[in-house]
C-alpha cells in the first residue's frame, strides 16, 4: 500500500511551490498548450502545431482563374522533450528536524524554475530569426525601436510584443530613460530611477535576465553559396516511397556552401542581394534578410532558418509563404552578423512560442507517495517519497516535465550590443 504524506510535509510542499510558481518568470511570457496524458502517450509526445495561413489576394471582378489556387498548412512539432528532477536523500536522525526538510525542498523548486527559465531564454536566443544588430551599449528608445522597425517590415503583428534583456543591457535602458526625462513626479524616470525599471517601450514589454544566452563571435569567414536555385519549396506533408504520409516541419532548410569550417549554430548571417519581404504584402523591404544556424550537418552544407522561400518556382505554396526578394546566386557571399561575443536579447510577437506542459504519473500503490501541484502556465511539479528499511532513509524527487517550441522563427529574433 502506497506511502503518505503527513499533514507538516504537505504544508512544506504547498509554502514552497508558492515560490517556484512566482519565479516561472520566462515561461509565464509563453503561450500554453495543454496535451492530454493518454493522447501525449499514444503519439509519442509529439503533437504537430498549426501555424497561421497567409492568404493571397488578386485584382479585376474576374477570379475564374484564380479559384483553383490551393492554400497549405504548415504545421511544426511540439515534442515533451524536457525533463529535470532534484534528487535527495534525508537520514532518519536528519527528519528529526523538518525544517531541514523544507529547505531543501525550497532549493529543489528554486533550482526547478531556473532550469525552466534557462531552457525558455536559450530557446528564445538560438532559435529567432530576426536578427537587429547594435554597435554600441544599451542606450534606451531607439534600440527597442530597431526591433520595432524590424517587425513591422516584416508584417509581424503588432499586438504582444516582448523583450527579454540582460542585467546589464536592462539597466543601460534604465540609465537612459532616468537621466534623459530628468523631471520626477512621473510613471518613467521615477521607477526607472528607483528600481532601474524599463516598463513598456516602443510597443514592447521589457524582461530583465537574471541568466542571458552569451553567443559568441561567428569565425567563419569566406563563406558563399555553393549550387544555384538553392530555394525552398513550403509543403504540408511528404510522402515516403511506401505510400507513409507524414508532416514537414518547414522552419528549417538545408543549403550547400563552399565551406562550413569555424561556422556553429546559433551563428546568424545574411546573403548577398537576398532581401527580406514583407509577409502579407510581399514587397521587398530593401533590407538584407537574416538567418540562423541551426546545425552544421557536413563540411559543405548547413541547416538554416528560415527557409529561402523566393518563389523560384512559382508554385502556390512558395507565393503564399514567400519571405525573400530572390533566390541567391550561385556563388553568393555570407556575411556574419555576430561579431562580437555578448549576451543575446531575445524579442517576438505572443504567438512565436509555446510551453506544453506535461505529466508523471508513477504507481501510487507501489510503496510510493506522490504529491503534485500546477502552476497557472500549466506547469506541473510532481514530488515523490519513498523509504529504504536498510539503511531507514527517504528517498526524494521532485520532478518538472514539459515541451517547448518556437512556431514561429521570423516572428522572434534577437538583439545584440556591441558588435562591430
Amino acid at each position: 500500500m502506497a506511502n503518505s504524506f503527513n499533514k507538516q510535509e504537505i504544508v512544506a510542499f504547498e509554502q514552497v511551490f508558492e515560490k517556484f510558481a512566482d519565479n516561472l518568470i520566462i515561461s509565464k511570457l509563453f503561450n500554453k498548450y495543454q496535451l492530454a496524458d493518454t493522447m501525449a502517450e499514444r503519439t509519442g509526445n509529439t503533437v504537430w502545431r498549426p501555424q497561421p495561413y497567409i492568404a493571397q489576394s488578386y485584382t479585376g471582378i474576374d477570379q475564374s482563374a484564380n479559384f483553383g489556387r490551393n492554400y497549405t498548412q504548415l504545421s511544426v512539432p511540439t515534442t515533451l522533450g524536457y525533463s529535470h528532477s532534484v534528487p535527495l536523500t534525508l537520514s532518519a536522525t536528519e527528519l528529526r528536524d523538518m525544517l531541514q526538510e523544507k529547505r531543501l525542498g525550497d532549493a529543489a523548486l528554486q533550482r526547478l524554475a531556473s532550469d525552466i527559465n534557462v531552457d525558455c531564454s536559450n530557446l528564445a536566443a538560438l532559435t529567432g530569426t530576426v536578427f537587429v544588430k547594435r554597435t554600441s551599449s544599451a542606450a534606451g528608445f531607439d534600440d527597442i525601436a530597431q526591433c520595432d522597425l524590424a517587425f513591422n517590415r516584416n508584417g509581424v503583428p503588432m499586438n504582444d510584443r516582448k523583450v527579454l534583456l540582460s542585467t546589464a543591457d536592462y539597466n543601460g535602458m534604465a540609465s537612459n530613460l532616468a537621466a534623459s526625462t530628468r523631471t520626477f513626479g512621473n510613471d518613467i524616470s521615477d521607477p526607472a530611477l528607483r528600481k532601474a525599471q524599463v516598463g513598456q517601450i516602443a510597443g514592447f514589454d521589457t524582461y530583465k535576465l537574471d541568466y542571458a544566452y552569451r553567443l559568441a563571435s561567428a569565425a567563419g569567414s569566406s563563406i558563399t553559396m555553393n549550387a544555384a536555385n538553392q530555394y525552398y519549396v513550403p509543403k504540408a506533408t511528404s510522402t515516403a516511397a511506401t505510400g507513409e504520409v507524414a508532416n514537414v516541419d518547414n522552419r528549417y532548410q538545408t543549403i550547400t556552401v563552399n565551406s562550413t569550417t569555424s561556422v556553429k549554430a546559433g551563428d546568424a548571417f545574411t546573403i548577398a542581394l537576398v532581401n527580406e519581404v514583407h509577409h502579407i504584402t510581399k514587397a521587398d523591404t530593401g533590407t538584407l534578410k537574416t538567418f540562423r544556424v541551426i546545425a552544421v550537418p557536413s563540411s559543405t552544407t548547413l541547416t538554416i532558418s528560415p527557409p529561402i522561400i523566393s518563389a523560384g518556382g512559382n508554385s502556390d505554396p512558395e507565393l503564399q509563404y514567400k519571405n525573400c526578394s530572390a533566390t541567391p546566386a550561385s556563388t553568393a557571399a555570407i556575411t556574419f552578423l555576430n561579431t562580437t561575443t555578448a549576451a543575446v536579447n531575445p524579442f517576438w510577437q505572443d504567438d512565436a512560442f509555446e510551453i506544453m506542459p506535461g505529466n508523471y504519473r508513477p504507481a501510487e500503490d507501489a510503496g510510493l507517495a506522490v504529491m503534485r501541484a500546477t502552476t497557472d502556465n500549466g506547469i506541473t511539479v510532481t514530488m515523490s517519497r519513498q523509504a529504504a528499511i536498510g539503511a531507514l532513509n527517504t528517498f526524494y524527487r521532485w520532478d518538472v516535465y514539459y515541451g517547448l517550441v518556437n512556431k514561429q522563427p521570423e516572428m522572434s529574433g534577437l538583439m545584440m550590443f556591441g558588435q562591430a
